[in-house]
C-alpha cells in the first residue's frame, strides 16, 4: 500500500501550518490529554458491563468521539458529567438495523463488528475513504467462523469497509483462529466482547509476527480489572471465560504515545520538557519513550508523576526494533532524520495498512525535505543529511503531522499539511505545541 493520493497536487496554502522553529533551549510542562487506546477499550467494556460506570479523564477527540457516538448507535447511554472528559456510562439492549461510521479509527472500526454481533439485528459500518483500504479480513473471517453473517457489497465476505454485520442478539463463541500479523487490533477487538460470548472464546493468533503485543497486554489488563477472566498464559492463545463485566468509576492515563513528540523535542531544540501523570507502571507502549530517547542523546528522570526529558540538541542515530510500540515510528523518524549518524528502524512492516502507509510516507516526506530514508521489508533506514523547507504532507494520519512539526523545530520553512489531522487523538495540539516554545 502507498500513502493516500501519493504524487496529488500540493495542497493549498491555507491548509498548510508554518511548523515554529525553536528560537533557544526549551524550558516547558506540557499536560497531555487521556490515551486513546485506554479511552475506547474502556468504553466498550463500560457499554458491555452490568451495570452503569463512569470514565474520568477520558480523551475527547475524533476517534473517542466516533467510539461514542457508534456505541448511542447502538443502544447505550453516554452522559458528559461535570467536564467533557467525564463520561457516564449505562448499558442498554444493543440495537440492530442501524449504520455505525467508523471514519478512520481503528479502534472503531475492529472493536465493534464483535459487539455488533451482539445487537438484535443488522449493523451496517463504513468509514473515511482511507479507511476503505485499512484491513480487516481477519476480524470479519473470525466473526464468520464463528457464525456471525458478514457481508459486503457484493454479498461475499469483504476484507474492507464497508460491511454489514448480522447481529441476533447474542453469539455462542468457542474456538477460532485468527492472523494478527497485520494489527493487534484483531485480537482485541474479539477479546473485549468475549466475555458476553455464550461459551466465552480461545483465541489462537497462526501469523508469522505479532506487532504491537503491549496492546493486547493492555486489553488483557483492562478486562482483569473489570473482573474478566483471561488465560493468557500460552504465547499466541488467549482464552477468555464467559460471565458479567464490572461496572465501575475509572480514571484514564494520559496518552504516553501523544506525549512522545513534545519530550523528543527537548532533545531537537535543547532544554527540557516535562509531562505530569506519567505511571510508574502501565501497559501503554507509549512507555518505551524515556529508554528510546536516553539513547537517542538524552536523559529522563521521572519524580513524583511527572517525566522530564532534557536534551542538548544533540540526536543520535539509532538501530531499534519498534514492533512493541510501532506508533512511536514517526516521531522516531522525525529524529533520525536530524541525528548526526544513521538509523535503522525494524519490526514495522504492519505499519504499512495504518492510517496511511506510514513507512512509504515518512521516506516521502523526509526526502522530499532533503533528508534520506529508504524502506526495507521491515522497516526503514534513515541517512542524515541537511534538510530544507518545503511542504510536509500528512495523508490524514495525525502522526505525520506531529513528525513535521518536529522537524520543523530545526528546520525553518517546514510546512506540514492538514495539521488539524492531529484531532483524531489529540485536540488542540498545534496550540498545544507552540506554548511549548
Amino acid at each position: 500500500m502507498t500513502p493516500t493520493a501519493p504524487g496529488a497536487p500540493e495542497t493549498s496554502t491555507s491548509e498548510l501550518w508554518d511548523a515554529p522553529v525553536s528560537s533557544g533551549p526549551l524550558a516547558a510542562r506540557v499536560e497531555i490529554p487521556g490515551s486513546k487506546s485506554l479511552t475506547n477499550r474502556l468504553l466498550v467494556l463500560a457499554a458491555l458491563a452490568d451495570g452503569p460506570g463512569t470514565l474520568r479523564g477520558a480523551l475527547r477527540s475524533r476517534d473517542a468521539d466516533l467510539m461514542i457516538g457508534a456505541l448511542r448507535t447502538l443502544g447505550v447511554g453516554i452522559e458528559q458529567g461535570d467536564a467533557p472528559s467525564t463520561l457516564h456510562v449505562t448499558p442498554g439492549r444493543l440495537k440492530g438495523d442501524v449504520d455505525i461510521f467508523t471514519g478512520l479509527a481503528g479502534t472503531v472500526m475492529r472493536f465493534l463488528p464483535p459487539v455488533a454481533a451482539l445487537a438484535d439485528g443488522p449493523v451496517r459500518f463504513d468509514g473515511d475513504p482511507q479507511a476503505r483500504v485499512r484491513p480487516m479480513r481477519p476480524v470479519l473471517r473470525a466473526l464468520h467462523a464463528l457464525g456471525v453473517g458478514v457481508t459486503g457489497p457484493e454479498g461475499d465476505l469483504p476484507t474492507t469497509l464497508p460491511f454489514t454485520i448480522a447481529g441476533r442478539g447474542g453469539l455462542r463463541g468457542g474456538a477460532v483462529d485468527v492472523d494478527a500479523s497485520a494489527s493487534s487490533q484483531f485480537v482485541s477487538g474479539l477479546l473485549l466482547a468475549a466475555a458476553r460470548f455464550e461459551q466465552g472464546l480461545a483465541l489462537r493468533h497462526v501469523g508469522t509476527t505479532l506487532p504491537s503485543l503491549p496492546h493486547i497486554e493492555m486489553t488483557v489488563a483492562t478486562l482483569r480489572d473489570a473482573g474478566v477472566t483471561v488465560d493468557d498464559s500460552r504465547d499466541g492463545i488467549w482464552v477468555v471465560s464467559p460471565g458479567p463485566i464490572a461496572a465501575r468509576d475509572v480514571r484514564v492515563e494520559p496518552d504516553l504515545s501523544n506525549a512522545a513528540p513534545f519530550l523528543a523535542a527537548a532533545l531537537v531544540a535543547g532544554g527540557r520538557v516535562s509531562v505530569p501523570g506519567w505511571p510508574t507502571s502501565t501497559t501503554q507502549p507509549g512507555a518505551l519513550v524515556p529508554g528510546l530517547l536516553e539513547r537517542m542523546g538524552g536523559s529522563a528522570s521521572l519524580s513524583d508523576g511527572v517525566l522530564t526529558v532534557t536534551g542538548d540538541s544533540t540526536v543520535h542515530g539509532i538501530d531499534v526494533d519498534l514492533k512493541a510500540a510501532g506508533e512511536l515510528t514517526p516521531t522516531i523518524a522525525a529524529l533520525a532524520a536530524l541525528a548526526d549518524s544513521p538509523s535503522r528502524l525494524r519490526g514495522i512492516a504492519h505499519l504499512r495498512g495504518h492510517e496511511t502507509d506510514r513507512l512509504a510516507a515518512l521516506a516521502t516526506e523526509i526526502t522530499r525535505l532533503g533528508g534520506q530514508a529508504e524502506e526495507t521489508r521491515d522497516g526503514l533506514v534513515i541517512t542524515p543529511r541537511p534538510l530544507h523547507g518545503g511542504v510536509f504532507r500528512t495523508y490524514a494520519d495525525h502522526r505525520m503531522a506531529t513528525s513535521g512539526a518536529l522537524i520543523g523545530l530545526r528546520v525553518a520553512g517546514v510546512q506540514v499539511e492538514d495539521v488539524e489531522t492531529t484531532a483524531k487523538t489529540l485536540p488542540g495540539f498545534a496550540g498545544l505545541w507552540q506554548a511549548m516554545l
